[in-house]
């Protein structure tokens, strides 16, 4: 297809554009062949005319499909040209906010100005192990392929990073060390990434400064390369510094800083330490005062000299050293501000005592007199002669200068060297990677041989860059056999030989700088003359015969060539170095000690590092001579030949930093700056390269799975290339366009746009006609839907109209019944009411009489009390005044009778008174007389008195008879005369009364009247405020309610949240606990690997050295156990029937535990008095465990005999029974009691009783011998200081006879065990094959006795002989069984003969008879649940069962936890013993095994994964047996029994918690190195859903093809494997919960993971992949659900996953939409959802971008939320782990041991 043919009505093209560079517009009109415009439409509606170029007729650029705008990488991009990449970078720095981009094999940088959140600790682990094209771009995926690369092809790598000041070189080649360093996996090493980057403060200070550009550019290139060892660790680093700025010491433009050490010292003079340097402001110094701006804002220059001088104590520069340093640079100050006047024109002079120079000589240690006279002069040298010469004020100012700039770089060069001695490896270096931190290339308005240098070097860097790119094109297009054709590109070396070649331009200025009048005006010319018409890049100015122009690869550059000369000789007086030289102070003699070495070629001049070579006069070779005149332009063409050298030695990666605007603000984008940047670095060469050739490539699988809506069905074989090929064919004519590789389609520029063009116009009309089909349908539907709806309204229409006319009559005929039916009623009704009113008048009447009647009555009763209750009220009243007066007359004559009796007494007195008062005497008897008178008085009236009354009395009575008889009368005469007029005033007066009482009526009415009014007013007026006192009652109500409800739902939040704080708390105990078990565990392996270094390193022992006790030697080999590794834990004894003494010193085994452990780590010399002790140690062990053997042998003795008497008896009386029975039975059979056969059974019998009574009475007193002996030891012990009881045994008199006595004992209970088993095993033998019918009875009691007996000797024994005897008991059971089944065979044959042997019976005897015959039960041994072993066998249990056990073999038909059982068993047996020291033993060993076994095969889940079960089993077994109660609720009542009596091990369970947590911290590890590589691929990449989502193109850094390929993981594999950890889970017996925990750890981490990925990568986040996600998703609940662990927590880890894939999936679009992905995605944090939302791509063109509106409202929004910023999901977490109680239910006796375990040894009890 025809270029031209695309330029068609709506196209899009790009032109240029004065301000925006390049705009894009909209084709109007098709573009016909010959037409000299283009119709055009801009995005801003504006129709313009664009004319093309008349000579070359070119179109402008077209526009790439929008699904290609935003790609990670440029080269994608279909069509490869400046606009489309400008634009592309654009929109993914302003939209998308990514500043990185691929473009080939160069990774674009743009400076956000703004601090990110993507480099951190997690981006890095996950960009660690990543393929390059899988994540999205990052400096971390360069470092990473550059690491990956080292390390798989074992060649140096180098990473070259460049750009314009304040690009952000140095912050990119940071994160790349800090890459290094982390992901090297040694951290111990990454100490060597501490102390580069604490030498970037120092570096910063000497060499960086501010320019118009940056505030903090670096003014000098640096090359870091990083040393690796061949494990591909970091071991060191070294610093080549290139290109240092010197110039700048002397001299900053407008605006510009000196280099920031300066200001630094100034801000900081007033501090003691720098009294001594007098210096002051900043703006006092001419040094740093040019640029008349000496401040940065927001820089603390006095903070930034504590950091530096910090970072010099880190890197190992002393405090004197600091000081000298500080001296010099302080004098270079002062220097500066030396003031050189004229003498005359040819000579010049220093003032005399000028200050500034008296401070430089006195800080430098030089004389005042040498520096200020060689200042102004210099020294001639001819062949004969020496002169000194005067030189003018101008040279004295340079040479002043230059002696400054000089001392600068040496003070810059040695801080260099010192850098570089602290980061120095101390072992040989394998490998390395470089880091290339240099200049970009630079052109401003003056230009001078700063800028000339750095083009130089970006003109070598780029040919490199252009080489390597070019060579890469070839490689890949020889590997797909892709017909090479030469590419035309862009070679440099014209210019690089305008400079550097013979007579070029340095060579030329070299020869100038040598003749004795050489200037910049000469060389000038010379440069014309040479080069003006024999090369074209090289031009002269115009207007300028003092500049010229050089066409470097990225634009025209004008130089001045005022100050080349000077500036490439670089010349300072030898002379004043001299001076120098024999300065004081010892640094700067140390600065200038080198001056008689040879320069290094990597040194610089004002660019780079000058290093004159300032000979002593003896020294005269030719080579040295020359080599002192080296110029700086020959020093910086070696040094960048060393470098280009070094390069091409390695593989480069390349970092460009683009600098997006020259105002620093954050994500603002000037295209004209950035096309500058991106001419200038060779991206868009990079870019021209690639469309020459065929820049998009695809996959036979990705082109096919893309453009499979291409094709149709016959087109599609089962070879991929050749449908391929088959349908190109077809679609493009042109076969230049394409070309088929091995395994790849290379396409021409445009051609996948062409292809998507063709893609869309296909989908577009697939989607026009499945429209048209779905509408055709929906109008049908709605047609059809309106059809139905009219029929139906019809129907019922005239259902309605037909129903009308009969409601119409119908309606009629009611209302005239309505009527009608009115009329009667209404009549009806008017009768009755009639007749009421009558009964209703009569009735009142009555009632109205009948309450006159009963008011009238009451009124004369009314009247009758009144008068009745006034008389009864006059008599009460004169019966109270009658006795008032009464008790008056009573008081007064008691008063009487007092004075009376007084004043007799005073009278009786009255000669004494006469006495006393002898005035007084007429007085008295004048008083005395009138009382004479007054009692006379008072006689004469009381008797008139009482006459008085006898008369009244008298009359009274008379009065009282006649009173009498006229009332009588005068009642007769009223009741008969006056009885009318009584009756006529009564009647007249009721009228009064009822005229009164009608009154009363009517005022009472009225005033009821008014009272009932004014209730009313009062009722309503209370009902109104009832109203309001209700409405604010259920206001209060409401409001006390809501309070209530509200304080309810505060306390349950506050509840809740306490609650969900107190779990967060546990839960970060938990883990904080968790992860320093992680940590001890971790230096433990630390421990280890250390001791077993020493071990080596120590092979040969000293002479002397004793070794321990094999024992304790194979206990150290085989299961790691040691006195240094016992647990330092006590085991309490908890005596519950008697106290047992114990030897054994804890306090000194711990001692000497933390002895051998600090005897360890010191010198061999110690290790004499080490073995002393141990020796010590061993023999008081020794000791212990015998006295502690014996003395549990007796007391387990005596236990038994105690048993044994009660057997004995019990035997006794069960033989007397068997006697009986047999004579009984003899007696009714066909022997006699007399017969041989029973004669024979009876003797043994006799006689084995006979025997065992004997036995009994010589234990018995063997037994009394033994506890005297006890008793008399015991008391000796409490006397005297206890000693050891076998050692008192052995001193006492009868020592040997106590000993023959125990020897004795034991062998005659061994005599008596084994004779009683003999004779009853020969007895029962003897009865069974008596030819007798035998009672079933008779046999049981036999074989109850036999085995009773056998237990009985059993347990009698000695715990020496147990084992033996217990193998005799495994015998004898073998025995009993071929007894048992012999007896039924008997019992069988008994029953055969019984009928025949009837008949021969004789007449005398009776009949018996026939016995059924029986099946007689074997008993049972009672086992405890117990497993017994030997002390010496324990190294064989620990090793079979642990350390050797398999669980894919062996353990796989094991019951669960069987190993936890086992050593359980024997752990109760110990426990039952009493023995602490076995009970440690095995503990120890069980976990040091333990730990052992997971250390040597910790990667295999299944070893894991089974010794979780176990370790687990085993603590729920120590749990349930400890005889807690709160453990033993579940337990039955034969387990209580089986807990464990002597020892409390509840330490022992903290350390098996603790180490049940560490195995289950190592599972999940084990786990997630199993799953990490599945997720991603199942996840993501994989397409679950086949035809979802469409591949797009992946430029050059090729991604991870999504279709299913062979070895490709996808969401099977991730379910298959979680399938296989949770049945293996399941077959180990692992606790149900702790199955939940892990799987819900396995769900963090896919959810983590997948998550983490989707952030990173740009071309996963679309709709198509949101629906795989969901799906993916969808099918783990399945799992989960199909599981049943829906209930786990699994899913809620899952949810940051799914809202991420809702995200992708909603509408992005409105506010609406915006609240609600608010309130969608609260599982995910703000930084999340705005770079799901910045990384959101379409795969088709119907889908739609995220506006950047729209996420700035996502982002307003989302404001207010408290969280972290960080982006990604810690895939590290690992979730506290709990232990749940779970007890067993099975029962310890019924457990069997198989004898695939080689655990015979083992003893059931």
């Amino acid at each position: 297809m025809a270029a031209s043919e695309l330029y068609t009505k709506f196209a899009r093209v790009w032109i240029p554009d004065a301000d925006e560079v390049w705009k894009s517009a909209e084709l109007t009109k098709n573009y016909k062949h010959g037409d000299s415009t283009l119709h055009l439409t801009l995005e801003d509606g504006m129709d313009i005319e664009h004319k093309l170029d008349d000579k070359t007729k070119n179109l402008p650029h077209l526009r790439n499909p929008d699904i290609l705008v935003g790609e990670n990488d440029l080269t994608a991009l279909s069509y490869l040209h400046e606009p489309a990449v400008l634009h592309n970078l654009k929109v993914r720095f302003t939209d998308s906010k990514l500043i990185y981009t691929y473009c080939g094999i160069v990774l674009v940088a743009i400076n956000p100005y703004e601090n990110l959140p993507i480099y951190g600790s997690d981006i890095i682990n996950a960009y660690s192990g990543q393929n390059m094209g899988d994540m999205d771009p990052h400096i971390f995926a360069v470092a990473e392929e550059a690491y990956k690369q080292m390390a798989r092809d074992e060649r140096n790598q180098s990473i070259i990073v460049s750009g314009e000041s304040g690009a952000g070189k140095t912050v990119s080649a940071k994160y790349a060390m800090r890459y290094f360093a982390t992901v090297s996996g040694a951290a111990t090493e990454a100490n060597v990434e501490e102390k580069v980057l604490a030498s970037n403060p120092i570096m910063e200070a000497i060499g960086n400064a501010k320019t118009t550009r940056n505030d903090n550019s670096s003014r000098f290139g640096k090359y870091i390369e990083i040393g690796f060892d061949k494990h591909f660790r970091i071991i060191g680093a070294n610093m080549r510094t290139y290109l240092l700025e010197k110039s700048r010491v002397v001299f900053q433009a407008d605006e510009e800083r000196n280099y920031h050490i300066f200001y630094q010292l100034c801000a900081s003079s007033h501090l003691p330490e720098f009294k001594n340097l007098k210096l002051g402001s900043a703006d006092v110094f001419h040094c740093t005062n040019q640029g008349r701006n000496p401040v940065i804002d927001g820089v603390d220059d006095a903070k930034e000299m504590c950091t530096t001088q910090h970072a010099f104590s880190l890197l190992g520069i002393n405090e004197l050293n600091q000081k000298g340093l500080f001296q010099v640079l302080a004098a270079i100050l002062h220097l500066g501000n030396v003031e050189i006047k004229d003498r005359d024109s040819d000579s010049s002079i220093i003032p005399p005592n000028n200050r500034h120079l008296m401070v430089f000589c006195e800080l430098m240690g030089v004389t005042y007199q040498d520096m200020s006279h060689w200042l102004c002069h210099k020294k001639l040298k001819t062949a004969q002669e020496t002169y000194i010469k005067p030189i003018p004020r101008l040279q004295a100012s340079n040479a002043r200068d230059a002696l400054a700039k000089h001392i600068y770089a040496k003070v810059f060069n040695w801080i260099v060297d010192h850098v570089n001695k602290s980061l120095r490896a101390t072992v040989k270096q394998h490998s390395f990677i470089g880091v290339l931190d240099i200049y970009g290339f630079e052109t401003f308005e003056i230009n001078s041989f700063e800028q000339f240098c750095i083009n130089y070097a970006n003109e070598k860097l780029q040919q490199q860059f252009n080489m390597h790119v070019f060579k890469l094109e070839q490689e890949e297009y020889l590997k797909e056999q892709i017909p090479w054709t030469l590419i035309d590109f862009y070679d440099n070396q014209p210019c690089i030989n305008l400079i550097e070649a013979k007579m070029g331009v340095l060579d030329l200025l070299d020869e100038e700088c040598k003749m004795p009048k050489g200037s910049d005006d000469s060389w000038a010319q010379k440069l014309y003359n040479t080069h003006l018409k024999t090369c074209s890049l090289f031009e002269k100015p115009r207007m300028s015969n003092k500049a010229f122009i050089i066409q470097h690869f990225a634009d025209k550059v004008q130089y001045q060539c005022d100050g080349f000369l000077e500036k490439n000789k670089d010349t300072v007086n030898e002379e004043q170095i001299n001076v120098l030289k024999a300065s004081k102070l010892d640094l700067l003699v140390e600065l200038f000690q080198d001056e008689e070495k040879v320069t290094s070629p990597t040194g610089t001049a004002p660019g780079g590092r000058t290093r004159l070579s300032v000979k002593p006069k003896e020294i005269r070779s030719g080579a040295s001579s020359k080599e002192h005149k080296k110029t700086v332009g020959c020093q910086f063409r070696n040094s960048l030949a060393m470098l280009m050298e070094t390069l091409n030695a390695t593989t480069p990666h390349y970092v460009r930093c683009i600098k997006p605007n020259d105002l620093k603000f954050p994500f603002t984008f000037d295209p004209k700056r950035a096309v500058q940047q991106l001419r200038a670095c060779g991206v868009l060469e990079t870019i021209r390269i690639s469309a020459a050739g065929f820049p998009s490539r695809w996959t036979y699988q990705e082109f096919f799975s893309r453009y499979r809506v291409l094709m149709k069905q016959k087109d599609v074989l089962s070879d991929r290339r050749l449908t391929c090929r088959n349908v190109l064919e077809k679609l493009v004519q042109d076969q230049d366009k394409y070309q088929f590789g091995k395994t790849k389609i290379f396409f021409r520029a445009g051609q996948v746009a062409y292809l998507e063009k063709l893609r869309a116009d296909k989908l577009r009309k697939a989607c026009v006609r499945i429209q048209k089909t779905i509408r055709c349908w929906l109008v049908r539907k709605k047609y059809l839907r309106k059809k139905h709806a009219a029929i139906t309204i019809q129907r019922y229409t005239r259902g309605h109209q037909a129903r009308w006319s009969y409601m119409r009559r119908t309606l009629a005929a009611i209302t005239i019944q309505k009527f009608q039916r009115m009329c009667v009623q209404r009549k009806l009704y008017l009768q009755k009411q009639a007749a009421a009113l009558v009964m209703q008048t009569i009735l009142r009447a009555y009632m109205a009489r009948q309450k006159y009647q009963g008011l009238l009555r009451n009124h004369k009763a009314v009247f009758i009390q009144k008068h009745v209750r006034g008389w009864l009220a006059r008599q009460r009243y004169k019966r109270s005044l009658r006795a008032i007066v009464y008790l008056q007359c009573c008081i007064r004559r008691m008063k009487a009778k007092k004075e009376l009796k007084k004043l007799k007494i005073e009278a009786r007195s009255v000669e004494h008174f006469k006495k006393l008062n002898v005035g007084m005497e007429n007085k008295i008897m004048q008083l005395q007389r009138k009382l004479d008178e007054q009692a006379k008085d008072n006689r004469v009236t009381s008797e008139r008195l009482n006459s008085l009354e006898t008369s009244h009395a008298v009359e009274s009575e008379k009065l009282k008879v006649e009173v009498s008889k006229l009332k009588g009368i005068e009642e007769e005469a009223k009741n008969n005369a006056n009885r009318v007029t009584s009756l006529l005033e009564e009647l007249e007066r009721l009228r009064k009364e009822l005229t009164t009482t009608q009154k009363e009526k009517k005022t009472i009415e009225d005033w009821a009247t008014k009272y009932r009014d004014e209730m009313e007013k009062m009722v309503a007026e209370l009902k109104q405020q009832n109203g309001l006192l209700k409405t604010e009652k259920d206001d209060l109500n409401r409001m006390i309610k809501e309070q209530s409800q509200q304080m309810t739902e505060k306390m349950t939040r506050a509840l809740v949240e306490e609650t969900q704080q107190l779990e967060s708390d546990l839960n970060e105990e938990r883990s904080r606990y968790q992860n320093l078990l992680t940590e001890h565990l971790r230096l433990e392996e630390r421990y280890d690997d250390l001791k077993e270094e020493i071990t080596l390193s120590v092979s040969v022992p000293k002479p002397g050295h004793r070794r321990t006790d094999s024992t304790h030697s194979s206990n150290g080999s085989e299961c790691t156990y040691n006195s240094e590794q016992e647990l330092p834990l006590t085991i309490r004894k908890c005596y519950k029937k008697r106290d047992v003494t114990r030897g054994m010193d804890t306090s000194l085994t711990l001692k000497l535990q933390k002895r051998v452990t600090e005897l360890e780590q010191e010198k061999s010399s110690l290790r004499n008095e080490l073995e002393n002790k141990e020796e010590q140690f061993q023999r008081a062990r020794d000791d212990e465990e015998h006295k502690k053997s014996r003395g549990a042998e007796l007391e387990y003795e005596s236990l038994k005999r105690q048993e044994l008497d009660s057997e004995n008896k019990k035997l006794k009386h069960d033989l007397t029974a068997m006697r009986q029975s047999l004579l009984g039975n003899a007696g009714a059979g066909a022997g006699a009691p007399g017969s041989p056969p029973y004669k024979v059974l009876m003797d043994q019998l006799n006689s084995s009783c006979e025997e065992l009574e004997v036995r009994k009475e010589e234990v018995l007193i063997l037994r009394s011998q033994l506890v005297s002996q006890k008793e008399a030891m015991q008391h000796k012990e409490t006397m005297t200081e206890p000693v050891h009881y076998a050692e008192d045994v052995h001193k006492m008199k009868d020592s040997g006879a106590i000993t023959q006595a125990y020897l004795g004992l034991k062998e005659t209970n061994r005599y008596i065990s084994l004779s009683l088993s003999l004779s009853l095993s020969l007895s029962f033998s003897l009865l069974l094959s008596l030819p007798l019918p035998l009672s079933p009875s008779l046999c049981i009691s036999t074989l109850s006795c036999f085995l009773s007996l056998t237990h009985t000797l059993s347990l009698s024994l000695p715990l020496c002989l147990l084992s033996d005897l217990m193998e005799q008991l495994e015998k004898q059971d073998k025995t009993i069984r071929k007894l048992k089944k012999q007896l039924k065979v008997f019992s069988k044959k008994i029953g055969e003969m019984g009928a025949g042997h009837v008949e021969t019976i004789s007449p005398g005897q009776m009949v018996e008879e026939t016995v059924r015959p029986v099946n007689i039960p074997r008993r049972e041994k009672d086992f405890q649940g117990m497993l017994e072993y030997k002390k010496e066998d324990e190294l064989k249990l620990v090793k079979n069962l642990i350390l050797e056990l398999k669980p894919r073999g062996v353990a796989v038909n094991l019951i669960p936890g069987l190993p936890a059982y086992i050593l359980f068993m024997c752990l109760r047996h110990a426990d039952y013993v009493n023995d602490d020291q076995k009970v440690r033993t095995l503990l120890t060993s069980t976990i040091n095994s333990i730990k052992k076994i997971l250390k040597k095969r910790g990667d295999d889940f299944e070893t894991v994964s089974f010794w979780l079960s176990n370790t687990c089993r085993f603590l729920h077994c120590l749990k349930q047996y400890s005889g807690d109660e709160s453990f033993m609720k579940h337990n039955t009542p034969k387990q209580n029994d089986h807990c464990l009596s002597n020892f409390d091990l509840a330490e022992y369970r903290q350390v098996l918690s603790d180490l049940a947590i560490q195995i289950y911290q190592q599972l999940i590890k084990c786990m997630e190195s199993i799953l990490q590589p599945m997720i991603v691929s199942g996840m993501l990449e994989h397409e679950t859903i086949q035809g979802v989502s469409g591949v797009k193109p992946t430029g050059l850094r090729k991604r991870t093809s999504s279709i299913a390929d062979e070895g490709t993981y996808t969401l099977e594999s991730i379910l298959r494997q979680l399938s296989a950890f949770h049945s293996t889970m399941c077959q180990h017996g692992t606790d149900p919960e702790l199955i939940k925990q892990v799987v819900k750890q396995q769900f963090y981490i896919i959810g983590a993971v997948t998550l983490n990925n989707l952030l990173l990568r740009k071309d996963m986040c679309s709709w198509s992949k949101g629906m795989q996600i969901r799906y993916n998703v969808s099918q783990l609940e399945e799992w989960l659900r199909d599981k049943s662990l829906m209930l786990c927590g699994a899913k809620e880890t899952l949810e940051p996953l799914i809202q991420a894939a809702q995200l992708l999936q909603v509408k992005k679009k409105t506010d609406e939409d915006a609240e609600a992905i608010c309130s969608m995605c609260n599982s995910l944090s703000t930084s999340q959802i705005v770079k799901v939302l910045n990384l959101y791509t379409p795969v088709n063109e119907f889908e739609e971008r995220v506006s950047v509106t729209f996420i700035r409202t996502i982002q307003t929004r989302l404001r207010d939320r408290c969280e972290t910023p960080q982006l990604l999901m810690d895939t590290k977490i690992i979730y506290p782990v709990t232990f749940p109680f779970n007890p067993s239910s099975l029962a310890l006796e019924t457990i069997q041991i198989p004898g695939s375990l080689n655990l015979a040894f083992l003893t059931r009890v």
